[in-house]
């Protein structure tokens, strides 16, 4: 991250002294995303194909850690890191490089990191993974399960000391330590937490972050079981927010249209967002009954990887500042849509300084329309007066380099 991004607090005006320190928690697995740009076509049996970009990051659950970290939020992740490499690479580019807590994470020795292999070529990814489910740590002989040796919660260092010290929980400074016990069962406090749900999986620690206090938003992947089912989905009952993409959310609703599916759900939970692809993005607010869309911004992508992720931390970003719904949907849109002009999860993910040097540059185009850049004037109110200019350079993190 760059350190000439410009240090936006969007949630400066509404912090208070008792206040959670972390403003969203998010749990899951951790990997290193390998990502291959610049391919032509897709790979073809018995050939090899050479690709014009490349680059390491990353990547799973670390994708929307760090998309919320670019954008000023204060962000925890609880997840397993691999003593191998690729899993102290991760774990530095989290901790050190986008200043994410990691302090309700931990090492597991002996394990390998999650690797996927991602290849952008016409729009769209082709991805190969491999990686083993991470055992749960094993807490210290004689400790009852779900506490460490001093008796703290489940997912505490029992060391009351900060976050983000730049060991891992569960190890020594050395990495002889005892694993710290598994997360999840008492999540930090927090404003936001984040879900993936899943049908007939329950997540304990969903209902716990709720009962702190903490909005929940959640988004959700393809029933393998077809049955789409929401009453399958036990932690819907905590969301704040249920943002699918259109195909999920009309399935789910059995409708056929995403803005009727956008509706039904609002009768289930406050705050319904549902993504129209290349359309844009259609919300309901269900306490007041207020919808919104807001188009997707035209751009030329090179890899979508991600994109999602960076579209909800947006809209997290706009909901824990209490703006008004469109201009939650407006923001969300832009930074998904500046991400997929770079490649990579957690790489694409803007920061404010790319989203002032948008609304810098776009202000200068001609044949504007009028009323869509007034959609986007609210960001007036939020970006400095100056801005780097555009295109920024990223830096391409490649493992084995060192600073």
């Amino acid at each position: 991250m760059s350190t000439e991004t410009p240090g936006i607090d969007p949630l400066q005006a509404l912090r208070a002294p008792r206040d959670p320190a972390c403003d969203v928690f998010l749990t899951g697995p951790v990997f290193l995303d390998i990502i291959f740009t610049g391919l032509d076509s897709a790979p073809v049996r018995g050939t090899e194909s050479w690709a014009r970009g490349m680059g390491s990051s990353p990547g799973g659950v670390a994708n929307m850690a760090t998309a919320l970290a670019r954008l000023g939020l204060r962000t925890s992740l609880a997840a397993a890191f691999g003593d191998d490499h690729y899993g102290e690479y991760c774990w530095d580019a989290l901790e050190q490089g986008e200043g994410i807590d990691l302090s309700m994470s931990h090492t597991v020795p002996g394990w390998h990191s999650p690797v996927t292999v991602s290849m952008a070529y016409e729009g769209e990814r082709t991805m190969v993974s491999h990686g083993h489910e991470a055992p749960a740590p094993a807490p210290a002989a004689g400790t009852p399960a779900g506490t460490t040796g001093t008796g703290s919660p489940a997912g505490a260092t029992g060391t009351g000391s900060p976050a983000g010290t730049g060991t891992p929980t569960g190890t020594t400074g050395t990495g002889t330590g005892t694993p710290a016990p598994a997360f999840p069962h008492c999540p930090p406090r927090a404003r936001a937490a984040i879900a993936s749900l899943a049908p007939g999986r329950s997540e304990p620690w969903v209902a716990a972050a709720a009962r702190n206090g903490a909005l929940i938003f959640a988004d959700v992947g393809w029933d393998e079981t077809g049955r789409w089912d929401l009453d399958a989905l036990p932690g819907l009952a905590h969301c704040e927010a249920f943002l699918p993409n259109a195909e999920e959310a009309m399935r789910y609703t059995r409708t056929d249209c995403p803005r009727t599916a956008a509706h039904a759900l609002a009768e289930r939970v406050p705050l319904a967002v549902v993504t129209l692809g290349a359309e844009g993005a259609y919300a309901v607010d269900g306490r007041t009954g207020t919808a919104a869309e807001v188009p997707a911004i035209a751009v030329e992508a090179l890899d979508p990887t991600g994109a999602g992720d960076v579209f909800v931390a947006g809209f997290v970003t706009g909901t824990l500042a209490d703006w008004p719904l469109a201009d939650r949907l407006a923001f969300a849109g832009l930074t998904a849509a500046l991400s997929v002009q770079e490649f990579g999860g957690s790489l694409s993910a803007p920061g404010w300084a790319e989203v002032a040097a948008w609304w810098q540059l776009i202000r200068t185009v001609d044949d504007q329309d009028p009323a869509a850049l007034e959609r986007y004037a609210f960001l007036d109110d939020l970006l400095p007066t100056t801005a780097r200019a555009w295109p920024l350079r990223r830096a391409v993190p490649t493992i084995g380099f060192r600073q």
